[in-house]
């Protein structure tokens, strides 16, 4: 695995520096109070750059709303240790609200064990880390284990398991999400569970997406990280959401917002209006995200014995 950053700008090799520096501190911070032994002597093991700007294939044009995000992999030292609320949340909120890091930043967060088993199980996202990822900081003596190649059956096997279990939760989601919006009685409150319903409806046919495509899901409700990790696999997901305009960009960040604060917060509002757009678009990335399943699935049968 590479372990410079030479193919990046500077620019963007000091946010990955600034980045991984407050991660770092943060966690340190977070477990220095306790007396736990597993918690005390946690550890970060490796923090890895992976997707798009591993890869040297990002997007930087954030005046027409198209930027790539920093996708991180952190390997911790216990389980405990990858809840994200738990150890990781104030180190998210700090790099979030940091004028020198100027691109959205994702984590996701396992354990050496997890990683190595899904390696040795041949999982795509995993092998795809290990063959285009960049080391940021790594403790020596833990080693990543070799990609096992996934048999096509066992390929196909899983990923039908995945389709079929997922896709037909989408349709639930939009029908529900439908019913509330086509129903006169308490119509803000209709709104609401309407657009907190189309969130889950987004937030499935991502997993969805991502399960048949990669195997791996990551333990995550935010649908921006998901779409990120989604359309950097699939180039035919960005249409689903253009960003060309305000209007646009706002409508997206309501439904990601929906999924807290449509059901807990009294001052969230969503217009009638705006409530159709993202109906829309939700059906437009299911009909994608089905047609996409269908293409990956086809490919595995082709590869499978008969």
């Amino acid at each position: 695995m590479r372990v410079d950053l030479d193919h990046l700008p500077q620019v963007q090799q000091a946010e990955l520096a600034r980045v991984r520096d407050t991660l770092m501190a943060e966690f340190a911070q977070a477990i220095a109070t306790s007396t736990q032994p597993w918690k005390k002597n946690g550890r970060i093991l490796k923090i890895i750059l992976f997707g798009s700007y591993a890869r040297n294939d990002w997007v930087d044009e954030p005046e027409n709303g198209y930027q790539s995000d920093f996708d991180l992999l952190v390997i911790v030292s216990h389980e405990d240790l990858t809840d994200i609320a738990g150890y990781w949340y104030i180190a998210e909120d700090k790099i979030l609200h940091d004028p020198a890091v100027q691109r959205p930043v994702n984590i996701i967060v396992h354990t050496l064990d997890e990683v190595n088993r899904a390696l040795q199980r041949g999982e795509y996202f995993w092998a795809d880390i290990v063959r285009d990822g960049v080391v940021l900081y790594e403790l020596p003596q833990h080693p990543l284990a070799a990609p096992k190649p996934l048999t096509p059956a066992d390929a196909l096997a899983m990923a039908e398991r995945y389709f079929d279990d997922r896709f037909a939760d989408i349709d639930m989601w939009i029908e529900d999400a439908d019913r509330h919006r086509e129903r006169e009685d308490d119509p803000d409150r209709r709104r609401r569970h309407s657009a907190f319903l189309l969130h889950q409806a987004t937030e499935t046919a991502y997993a969805c997406f991502l399960l048949v495509r990669t195997l791996y899901f990551p333990r995550s409700h935010n649908i921006k990280f998901l779409r990120s990790l989604s359309e950097d696999k699939e180039p035919r997901l960005v249409d689903v959401w253009p960003r060309a305009t305000r209007i646009e960009r706002r409508r997206f960040e309501m439904l990601k917002r929906a999924y807290v604060e449509a059901r807990y917060s009294p001052s969230y509002e969503i217009s009638a209006e705006d409530l159709e757009a993202l109906a829309a678009s939700v059906r437009q990335l299911r009909d994608i995200v089905e047609a996409l399943g269908l293409e990956q699935l086809e490919r595995l049968r082709s590869q499978a014995p008969s």
